[in-house]
């Protein structure tokens, strides 16, 4: 006997990955989310950057005062990995119930001036990480500038992740916002439990061609 499908239920989901930043733009963008998402994933490069525990506390009260009246919505806290963060900055971050640690290689990207500058250093961190059961998000990217830009994540995993993970195998990674072919076979190959990738969908709707390509007139009237 078949029966008709009169409702699909779809649990409210989670953003991974999200940029409040600060200011007068904070309220706006945590509105937003918080009217679609039930928990939000949020991204420590601000001005300021989220170092140690004391201010992602501080920035998750920033938070929870402009989600909107009504609206059930968890910030989920990150710290941002410099070369200056310790063992007892993990511990002190996972007591505040910050769930991740974001690295950023210093150079790669908006804000990240205060990033990693040697990963080679980070052990001791990766070692605490994996002691508290905290995710690394990584933003995979080389910053050599003798590098071309197309090529940049792609050395990033062969020249420094497949090390990393031998150094610390337990430790829980994701690949944040990955578009290329060499992070997915990495995943792939070297994946546990432990070991995952997210995809930006917009990060791939142009290519160099799009990028590249001559902007006509015909371009400028759509």
């Amino acid at each position: 006997m078949m029966h008709s499908v009169r409702e699909i239920v779809l649990p409210r989901p989670d953003d991974f990955h999200v940029h409040f930043r600060e200011g007068a733009v904070l309220a706006d963008v945590v509105r937003h989310t918080a009217l679609q998402f039930g928990r939000a994933l949020v991204m420590p490069n601000l001005k300021s950057p989220v170092i140690n525990a004391d201010k992602a506390v501080a920035y998750r009260k920033a938070i929870q005062e402009v989600v909107p009246v009504g609206v059930d919505f968890t910030p989920l806290m990150t710290l941002y990995l410099t070369d200056q963060t310790t063992s007892d900055d993990i511990a002190k971050a996972k007591q505040a119930g910050v769930v991740a640690v974001k690295w950023y290689p210093a150079g790669a990207t908006t804000l990240s001036d205060h990033g990693v500058s040697d990963w080679r250093q980070m052990d001791a961190v990766c070692a605490a990480l994996a002691e508290q059961e905290m995710l690394l998000l990584i933003h995979g990217e080389v910053t050599d500038p003798h590098i071309d830009i197309f090529e940049r994540e792609t050395r990033f995993v062969r020249d420094i992740l497949v090390e990393l993970r031998q150094r610390h195998p337990d430790l829980r990674m994701v690949l944040e916002h990955i578009t290329t072919a060499d992070s997915v076979e990495f995943v792939q190959t070297h994946g546990t439990k432990n070991l995952a990738a997210t995809i930006t969908a917009q990060h791939l709707l142009n290519n160099r061609n799009h990028m590249l390509h001559p902007i006509s007139e015909n371009d400028l009237n759509d």
